[in-house]
């Protein structure tokens, strides 16, 4: 009885209510919201599988923390090396400092970063690219500049010339540059070189004359590995995405009712708790609808890709990352505004059919209960719960 009640509820929603009240029950009301649940999770869980963020060495709890700590890095002798606190790429993902390198009088620095833990650049599973930051600090662009990444020893390394890529911005400006690894565009030393097992990082650069030389480094992270949202939370998140959906039905059902009650009550109606359950319960039926047409929707949409350009905070470089993604999705999200102003509309209408039912006011009475008790059940949920 009560699913021919739910079915009623979609397709003569003038009759039913006044059906449900002869035997209020909260079967129906309980089964709609088991199916939102479902359904729910199964939206979160689409939109997260086809979420795939970019993996970061050091990990994002690590900030980048091979350029947070200047006694990390050794150089040439003379070398001064320090944390600069004034100087340093502003973002979530980059700390707050740099590391400066500075000598006087020479044509000639290189700076080594020793004993990083073993890094895989090398197949499906390995890094694909190398990013940094690097500025210049008055002074002209250097004659040759060569990274070289070592594999357990010194002797065993490869090395990519940098000198066309780096220092490509005007003076004193941060350089951001993306090398890949783990390719043939690397030339190496030693035969015992393997890009499975990278463990130590140098800069090395030439100017054609003497001069004093401050550079500074920010942001060293291996990159290129794209994993799910899914993948990387695990089967646990689905309880939590059941718990959630669970959690935001009974709280605007709960709430919702409490409203209606309130005001038909301030208005002289004489009812009670149970009845008014009932039937808000089986007027939010739209919400289940709702998770239905979200999760078809996103489902249609491909893997949508998040670089560390995205999540690392940087202003402009958000922007610009998050355009292809917006692109891509401008229709999707469309879609869900319209579907999402149906639902309001479908709801309050649901809602006022209830009140009319239980209370038995006219329709605009019933209407004017039905919309401030559901508006004000919405900006409880978004502003002061955060659903």
């Amino acid at each position: 009885m009560f699913v021919h009640d739910i079915l009623k509820v979609l397709y003569a929603p003038h009759k039913v209510f006044k059906e449900i009240l002869q035997k209020p029950r909260l079967f129906g009301p309980l089964l709609i919201m088991i199916l939102f649940a479902a359904a729910q999770a199964g939206f979160f869980y689409t939109v997260m599988s086809k979420s795939y963020v970019e993996q970061t060495l050091p990990k994002p709890e690590q900030l980048d923390m091979w350029t947070e700590n200047a006694t990390l890095w050794t150089g040439t002798a003379g070398l001064t090396i320090r944390d600069n606190y004034d100087d340093y790429i502003n973002g979530t993902y980059y700390g707050n400092r740099s590391i400066e390198f500075s000598i006087a009088n020479s044509d000639q620095v290189s700076m080594a970063l020793d004993n990083i833990e073993s890094v895989n650049c090398y197949g499906p599973d390995g890094y694909k690219n190398l990013s940094l930051r690097i500025k210049l600090i008055e002074s002209q662009k250097p004659r040759n500049a060569t990274i070289y990444l070592f594999s357990l020893s010194p002797s065993n390394y490869f090395y990519y010339d940098l000198t066309k890529e780096v220092f490509s911005s005007t003076a004193d400006a941060w350089n951001n540059i993306t090398i890949p690894v783990g390719s043939d565009k690397w030339s190496n030393n030693g035969a015992a070189a393997n890009w499975q097992n990278i463990t130590g990082l140098k800069l090395e650069f030439t100017w054609p004359g003497n001069a004093s030389i401050t550079l500074r480094v920010d942001g060293l992270f291996f990159r290129g590995i794209f994993k799910s949202v899914t993948d990387m939370a695990g089967t646990s998140y689905i309880v939590n995405f059941l718990m959630t959906a669970f959690t935001q039905f009974m709280l605007q059902w709960l709430i919702l009712s409490g409203l209606i009650y309130i005001i038909s009550r301030g208005f002289g109606a004489k009812i009670a708790w149970m009845p008014i359950m009932v039937c808000i319960g089986f007027a939010l039926i739209p919400m289940f609808i709702q998770a239905v047409v979200n999760t078809a929707t996103h489902s249609t949409l491909p893997n949508l890709y998040y670089p560390l350009e995205l999540m690392g905070g940087v202003q402009g470089e958000f922007e610009t990352a998050y355009k292809p993604i917006s692109e891509t999705t401008a229709l999707v999200a469309q879609i869900g505004a319209f579907l999402q102003g149906i639902v309001y509309v479908w709801t309050i209408a649901l809602c006022t059919m209830a009140t009319r039912a239980l209370t038995e006011f006219k329709w605009v009475k019933s209407l004017l209960a039905s919309a401030a008790a559901f508006l004000i059940t919405i900006m409880v949920l978004n502003f002061v719960l955060g659903f």
